[in-house]
């Protein structure tokens, strides 16, 4: 889709349906392009299991969470 500046400040909704149709926009001012707007990539929703975190820590260990965040930060508290 092209919009014109005039486009952008009075069809503004219009410019917003065409980005939730996954459409870029050129903008033009007096004929000449000023710029692209280009909607955002769908957010793809990853599996927990996926997550680099996950299983970080996946030896049996009794101790409490406070305890983990203890030994996770200690070598950043023991340079105070």
């Amino acid at each position: 889709m092209k919009a014109t500046v005039v486009d952008l400040r009075y069809k503004m909704n219009d410019v917003l349906k065409a980005l939730d149709r996954n459409e870029k926009v050129t903008v033009l001012y007096r004929g000449k392009v000023k710029g692209v707007l280009i909607p955002p990539e769908k957010k793809k929703h990853l599996k927990i299991t996926d997550h680099p975190f996950f299983g970080m820590s996946a030896q049996d260990t009794n101790k409490s969470v406070l305890d983990e965040l203890n030994d996770l930060r200690k070598p950043r508290y023991n340079d105070l």
